[in-house]
């Protein structure tokens, strides 16, 4: 087996696509064993082959990927050792901005309407970064190009009432995909989601992170509903995702509240093991009417 050689300077493009997958392979979305392709990924990113290529290298580099001659990269079993959470690779990305963006007008930092010129005058991001991330957020559904100059940030769920109505939304579609007759688990997967619920489990509060707990519990709602076969459920369950983030990605997520939180998850999961999807479904409704109180 050999490893290719990484490239001496990512780019932000190389360095967003390596996060991702880190992410992916984190949340057990990508288990070990899996076959990763140029082309594959190239048609996932709607990007070019040359970016995802440094990447897989990047990667590799950091022994998260396998190199097989003749087979190409392939997801390494160590990265299933709770190493790829600690292994984000350096520099300013696209998901760096994404999140600062966020960050910023979560915060009221950023007023509803801002132009590339705003944005530049305040991030240090080469203007292809931030013009890839505004688009990036804007297929999220968290802002809107103007006819004219500028963008719009989409208004937030953080109103009771819209965040009330959000949750209803979501108990119908996540309580019903997962009784859903063409439903069928990916064992890994559920396998890798449980062992990273169990590995924030053992953390202490001082290594307790607000956006990995919030990308744990965004990803764990996504399998489930990708389980569910259905495109509708996993469409819907990834736009409450992203406008939940302007809410909720910087709201205090309070230890108690996420130890309760993974706790609820496990148990759905044990559900799935066990086959008792009645059981799981009555447990998604009661974990997210306590999340909503």
């Amino acid at each position: 087996m050999t490893k290719p050689e990484k490239s001496s300077r990512p780019s932000p493009l190389q360095l967003d696509l390596a996060n991702r997958l880190i992410q992916q392979i984190t949340t057990g979305e990508l288990p070990a064993g899996t076959h990763l392709t140029e082309e594959g990924l190239a048609n996932q990113f709607d990007v070019s082959r040359t970016p995802v290529k440094a990447a897989l290298r990047l990667m590799a580099a950091q022994e998260l990927l396998e190199y097989h001659v003749n087979s190409g990269y392939f997801v390494s079993a160590k990265a299933t050792l709770g190493k790829a959470a600690d292994m984000l690779v350096d520099g300013v990305s696209g998901d760096t901005l994404y999140l600062r963006l966020i960050d910023d007008r979560t915060n009221s930092l950023l007023p509803d309407m801002m132009t590339e010129t705003d944005f530049l005058e305040r991030y240090s991001v080469s203007r292809s970064l931030l013009r890839g991330t505004l688009v990036r957020m804007a297929a999220d559904g968290l802002i809107e190009k103007r006819r004219g100059q500028g963008w719009n940030f989409s208004p937030a769920i953080g109103s009771p009432g819209l965040m009330a109505e959000s949750y209803k939304f979501r108990t119908m579609v996540e309580c019903g995909g997962l009784l859903e007759n063409s439903f069928k688990i990916d064992a890994a997967q559920l396998h890798n989601c449980r062992l990273a619920h169990e590995k924030m489990l053992s953390q202490t509060p001082a290594e307790h992170s607000t956006q990995a707990f919030f990308s744990l519990n965004a990803a764990f709602h996504e399998m489930l509903a990708r389980f569910s076969n259905n495109r509708f459920v996993l469409q819907a369950v990834q736009q409450q995702n992203q406008l939940r983030r302007l809410s909720e990605h910087i709201a205090v997520y309070h230890a108690p509240r996420q130890i309760d939180s993974c706790k609820e998850h496990l148990q759905i999961i044990q559900a799935l093991e066990s086959d008792n999807r009645e059981w799981a479904s009555a447990l998604m409704r009661h974990h997210l009417s306590i999340t909503r109180n």
